[in-house]
């Protein structure tokens, strides 16, 4: 996984577990009371990860907003787009399975996997994409008191396709939860 944005790749993707026990450059994990907390370079790098249950124990992203980032004022949104376009963004996917039934009850998924992406918030086509959504959510609230949550997932499926899929097992999971 690159931690540089300047680079050329588009998207990694790593499992949750190889991340934090081989962490990339610019991040460090340290074992604190029954859990793993990943520190990392804040200069270099935008987290928006919440604390996640992984199956080696908890995963804490230590000063990480999580899946979602509120805004407040023009100067906080200037600072969020900045950001976003020129720095790599690491966000949580889970790979899950429905079954019929839980389709039938219409409840949640249970997650087989969490992985990692990585995205390269500097490149061409990310960048654009990024700005183009950012420039549609501020000219709706330009001049007003509102809050702007920042949510990257319709974007990542755009990205990857509706049809994105990791393997598992040798299985083929459709990732149907995208926790940005």
């Amino acid at each position: 996984m690159r931690a540089n944005a300047s680079s050329g790749f588009v998207i990694d993707v790593i499992e949750l577990e190889s991340f934090v026990n081989s962490p990339p450059d610019g991040f460090a994990v340290e074992s604190r009371a029954g859990c793993r907390v990943v520190k990392w370079d804040q200069e270099d790098s935008c987290v928006f990860i919440d604390d996640v249950q992984s199956s080696e124990g908890k995963v804490v992203f230590c000063n990480s907003p999580g899946r979602k980032v509120t805004v407040r004022t023009l100067g906080e949104y200037a600072d969020l787009r900045r950001r976003l376009t020129s720095k790599t963004i690491y966000i949580l996917v889970s790979a899950c399975t429905r079954t019929k039934a839980e389709k039938k009850r219409n409840t949640d998924a249970p997650v087989l996997h969490n992985y990692v992406v990585a995205i390269n918030g500097g490149h061409p086509m990310i960048r654009w994409e990024m700005e183009r959504g950012l420039d549609m959510t501020i000219s709706s609230v330009a001049g007003e008191s509102y809050a702007v949550d920042v949510d990257v997932s319709a974007a990542l499926h755009g990205w990857v396709g509706e049809s994105f899929h990791i393997l598992v097992d040798v299985e083929k999971q459709t990732t149907i939860q995208v926790n940005p």
